[in-house]
């Protein structure tokens, strides 16, 4: 029998957009799969239309806002499959999506995290977002994504070993989350998922790329293109990365490039601009962490995982 893959994705205040994506999951070729929407306390938007035109979905409703880690891992707790496919609510897929994402850890035994092709969704000439990613780099902090704004000529149709997945579509096997733990919540937005990628690495697992599937992303529609909110977590998350996942020469490095070269320079560039309520969100976001003085370090512990559990 098909193993069955359990599919989640979070909602916050977009029904619309939910059931964009929930309608393309319906054409799905694959057979065997569950969809789990996690409703993250929407406070205008009643999700109830989700459930009235897609009955075959398990609405979730969270009491408050978790983030989209907390949201994903309260989806997790309900989910059943022995792949859990994590899809942001603002794609839409393609019906053969699974199937080749699939294919990976039967071909690959140390494969532990999997996300295919993303291209941006109101691209004209497929303008590709993700085909992979050369990771984060451990001296700036920052990311390296393969193809990124390249139009889409098949130039990376290919299969291959990763450093990072991508947030917005990624699958696993339900064993390798058992075993590394549910996805960090600290970050509440945005790196969480870069976390979690070091968590499967640092397990002795893979991250691969399957570029003969495509997901389509409306990407920031859940938070705004360019909003406050967007430039409050990345500045403050991509410093708790570094906390979290860099060591001694390293992290200073990377941190001191971050505090002395890139965020006066945004500052800069953001007082140039007027664009004050940024400008406020920067530093608020950096001055979480003279609070936050002990970070939990990203690490591998088997003991966290219970055997037919998921790890808490």
């Amino acid at each position: 029998m098909l193993p069955l893959v359990s599919i989640i994705t979070v909602n916050y205040d977009q029904p619309e957009v939910t059931c964009a994506l929930l309608a393309s999951l319906r054409r799905l070729t694959y057979p065997r799969v569950e969809v789990l929407v996690v409703d993250n306390a929407s406070p205008t938007r009643d999700p109830a239309p989700i459930a009235a035109r897609f009955p075959e979905v398990q609405l979730l409703r969270s009491a408050r806002n978790l983030g989209f880690a907390g949201g994903n891992n309260l989806g997790l707790r309900a989910a059943r499959g022995e792949y859990v496919l994590f899809v942001n609510n603002d794609t839409e897929v393609e019906p053969g999506l699974l199937e080749p994402l699939l294919a990976v850890f039967e071909s690959q035994p140390r494969a532990g995290i999997v996300s295919p092709k993303i291209i941006y969704h109101y691209s004209a000439n497929r303008l590709i977002q993700y085909a992979g990613c050369r990771g984060i780099s451990p001296w700036t902090g920052r990311g390296r994504t393969i193809g990124s704004q390249q139009p889409d000529h098949g130039q990376y149709d290919d299969s291959y070993r990763t450093q990072l997945a991508h947030g917005a579509c990624m699958l696993l096997p339900m064993r390798v989350i058992r075993q590394v733990g549910l996805m960090p919540e600290q970050y509440f937005l945005y790196y969480e998922e870069h976390d979690w990628c070091q968590m499967v690495l640092r397990a002795g697992y893979e991250c691969h790329y399957v570029g003969s599937t495509c997901v389509y992303h409306k990407e920031s529609v859940s938070v705004g293109r360019a909003s406050v909110l967007q430039t409050r977590y990345q500045f403050r998350n991509r410093l708790l990365y570094m906390r979290r996942n860099l060591r001694g020469g390293q992290f200073w490095v990377a941190a001191l490039y971050f505090l002395l070269v890139a965020v006066p320079w945004h500052t800069l560039r953001l007082g140039r601009r007027g664009q004050w309520g940024h400008l406020r969100a920067l530093w608020r976001g950096l001055a979480w962490h003279l609070r936050a003085r002990h970070v939990h370090r990203n690490q591998f512990l088997a003991a966290h995982s219970r055997p037919g559990s998921i790890a808490a």
